[in-house]
């Protein structure tokens, strides 16, 4: 009777240690954190680039656009192309000097990127009986007008002095004088430097553009041998330029 009472008791303390193992399993299962889900990367910003060749041409003559683009759903080149694919090319006959823009768009934002044509002069007759070279100079060569207080090149000075150029590598017999010149605003000695420095800027365009150094000389008047003499804006911007002046 004792052994029986003893078996019976034996048996109960197992059944409610195992129910308390068991509870402490569940408990520990349930505690367990949830998985996290990685965050979503964040949309790649598009890049685009534009190239034109030649850059500079003859009117009516072809240029060829060309682009690449990455992470970019929409393409857009003004002026007068208009939607494009992701990367590719294109011709265009500007009859003017143009700057050529394309715009890539997507998830990411927005990014552009330029190219600029410039249309030059038809090419240069030779001089006949009744035409001088001066008169051909006067007629083709071009000077370039600048800001208040600068001397960076500016889009229509770009476009006068690649007419320059054009007639200069049609007369390589030709040399030339760059004078630098200023309005009447600011000291003698201020605008004597700012003289030099647009006149060695629209020379340093023509190297650029092909023509030789050793044809070209510069020399700052500053605001001491004005092209106009009143005393309103448009006649200080006709005094800022960079002149030219055929050497002898």
């Amino acid at each position: 009777m004792q052994d029986s009472s003893l078996r019976r008791l034996g048996i109960l303390l197992g059944v409610v240690a195992f129910m308390a193992l068991a509870g402490g399993c569940k408990k520990q299962v349930a505690g367990q954190p949830p998985a996290q889900t990685a965050p979503t990367p964040a949309a790649a910003q598009p890049t685009v680039t534009l190239n034109a060749s030649p850059t500079s041409i003859k009117s009516g003559d072809t240029v060829t656009l060309s682009w690449t683009s990455t992470d970019a759903t929409d393409l857009d080149i003004e002026p007068g192309v208009g939607k494009v694919t992701a990367q590719g090319s294109t011709p265009v006959n500007p009859t003017e000097s143009t700057t050529y823009t394309i715009t890539a768009t997507g998830p990411g934002g927005t990014a552009t990127s330029d190219a600029r044509v410039t249309v030059g002069a038809a090419p240069v007759e030779a001089p006949t009986g009744n035409q001088s070279l001066s008169e051909l100079f006067e007629q083709n060569v071009k000077d370039a007008f600048f800001d208040f207080n600068k001397s960076d090149i500016r889009a229509d000075a770009r476009d006068n002095l690649a007419k320059t150029a054009e007639f200069l590598r049609s007369y390589p017999q030709i040399r030339v004088t760059i004078e630098g010149h200023c309005d009447e605003r600011g000291s003698t000695e201020y605008n004597i430097g700012l003289g030099e420095r647009r006149a060695q800027a629209a020379k340093n365009y023509l190297i650029s553009l092909g023509i030789s150094a050793t044809r070209m000389d510069t020399v700052s008047w500053g605001k001491e041998r004005p092209f106009c003499t009143e005393h309103d804006e448009s006649c200080w911007q006709q005094n800022r330029r960079a002149h030219f002046v055929a050497a002898h």
